[in-house]
């Protein structure tokens, strides 16, 4: 064990459907009953902020896994993270029934528009007192895209992050320059709202977005909300290195996380940035038990849950692979798709010569999970602190188990005391961004700063 005490960002990964990834929602565990209620995760959000957790993740998508374009009879029949709510709109009732915890909600630039965007978050971010951030995706389903909104345009996947590029930048454009910081002046005795002189008109015309006009939030008190990426495909990574203040990865060992960390805040050099104002959290899943013999049982009950068709439909909704028509021993680096290309990356080169069937057997028990961590308190939080300084990032975002508080509550009762004792615990902070960076807005050396209002203006 180290005896650094660097301080760990803890954050919980959460999806508004039965089950956050493979089904677990049949089990008395489970939320099978309780997914759809807003008491639910007004009362998760409520524990997680009384345990001092830093921020609540949702993960979203609009979609549902399709083979050929099509939704497979085991994604309703088996709740393979269908049907699902908007987790946006949530937010405002956990907020008033939390202090501190943070929100990171998932929006994708592919269907959305970046105004409406900018104002959601914008009036999220007044709503929680500085609480809200981005998580950012391109959308993984091109044919559920193209089905449910009527997406006609066929976009590679770096082209996706092209769009992405020009997505993000209209709405900081919004968010960061088209109200000076003193133009919301509130004055009665003079009837004048705001100075217009002090609002700026946001003047896009790109290849991807067309918007005019005067962004209709006065500042909030991040002004942008914290913005976080979870690309790790080569482009997914440029863009993060631009961009994100947070990345969120899939751990899979502590010498693959260190690898992710290093490229990652290398990237971020290269673009004038400060690497270490980029924090990089990862999952983790964890089974913990007083014994040791009790976690593993526990373990093996959950992967008992976790069926080997259910895992193959997952990965053909990630990866656009149809791994139940393909012989079992095939390699998957032989296999090639324009989407997902995350997930396949990560087995391809990790092990070439990974087989169809090695592949379906780690997704049915890992699924898109990062690190796996089994045991007794002090074994897992002995494992947790290796990893945050073996690896060098920054915070970890835990995965439930059986989909319902227990798998929390556990570790918030047998382990997260420890990692306290041990000085592990981040400092309490008024918004999100303070808790990863120690400061309200976006870094100064953030690209953000370098827009203006009028992209023809920007500086060359």
């Amino acid at each position: 064990m180290s005896d650094t005490t660097k301080p760990i960002l803890l954050g919980a990964f959460e999806m508004m459907n039965p089950s956050n990834g493979m089904p677990t929602w049949t089990d008395p565990r489970g939320r099978g009953d309780d997914w759809d209620r807003l008491d639910y995760w007004v009362d998760l959000a409520a524990m997680l902020d009384e345990a001092g957790f830093d921020f609540l993740f949702f993960a979203d998508t609009y979609g549902y896994a399709t083979l050929e374009g099509k939704m497979p009879n085991e994604v309703a029949a088996h709740g393979i993270q269908f049907p699902a709510l908007d987790p946006m709109l949530a937010i405002p009732a956990l907020a008033q029934a939390t202090e501190n915890i943070g929100f990171v909600v998932t929006s994708p630039t592919t269907v959305e528009k970046p105004y409406a965007t900018a104002r959601r978050f914008a009036t999220l971010d007044r709503f929680t007192g500085g609480r809200i951030g981005w998580n950012i995706v391109t959308g993984s389903s091109q044919a559920t895209t193209d089905e449910l909104f009527g997406v006609t345009a066929k976009l590679t996947h770096d082209q996706r992050y092209d769009a992405a590029d020009d997505f993000l930048d209209t709405c900081l454009r919004f968010w960061e320059h088209s109200w000076d910081d003193d133009a919301e002046l509130r004055d009665r005795a003079r009837r004048l709202y705001a100075d217009p002189e002090k609002l700026h008109r946001v003047e896009v015309d790109g290849a991807y977005q067309r918007s005019h006009g005067i962004f209709a939030v006065p500042p909030t008190p991040q002004r942008t909300p914290v913005l976080f990426q979870a690309g790790t495909s080569d482009r997914g990574r440029a863009y993060a290195a631009r961009n994100a203040e947070a990345v969120f990865i899939q751990g899979q060992s502590i010498a693959s996380a260190a690898a992710h960390v290093a490229d990652i805040r290398a990237k971020a050099e290269a673009h004038g940035r400060d690497g270490a104002e980029v924090k990089v959290v990862s999952g983790m899943t964890v089974t913990v038990a007083p014994t040791t013999e009790e976690a593993l049982a526990l373990r093996a009950e959950y992967e008992a849950l976790l069926g080997i068709d259910d895992a193959a439909v997952m990965f053909a909704g990630i990866t656009g692979i149809d791994l139940t028509g393909v012989d079992p021993d095939t390699r998957l680096v032989d296999l090639r798709t324009d989407y997902g290309q995350t997930l396949v990356d990560r087995y391809a080169k990790n092990d070439p010569d990974v087989r169809v069937r090695g592949v379906l057997d780690q997704f049915r028990t890992k699924a898109i999970r990062g690190f796996q961590i089994t045991g007794n308190p002090v074994e897992v939080a002995d494992e947790i602190e290796a990893i945050i300084d073996g690896s060098g990032i920054d915070g970890l975002m835990l995965e439930p188990t059986f989909g319902g508080p227990d798998s929390y509550r556990a570790f918030i009762e047998l382990v997260l005391p420890l990692l306290v004792e041990r000085g592990r615990a981040s400092a309490p902070a008024s918004t999100l961004r303070e808790r990863f960076t120690g400061r309200a807005r976006l870094a100064p050396d953030h690209r953000a700063h370098r827009l203006t209002a009028s992209a023809a203006s920007d500086p060359a």
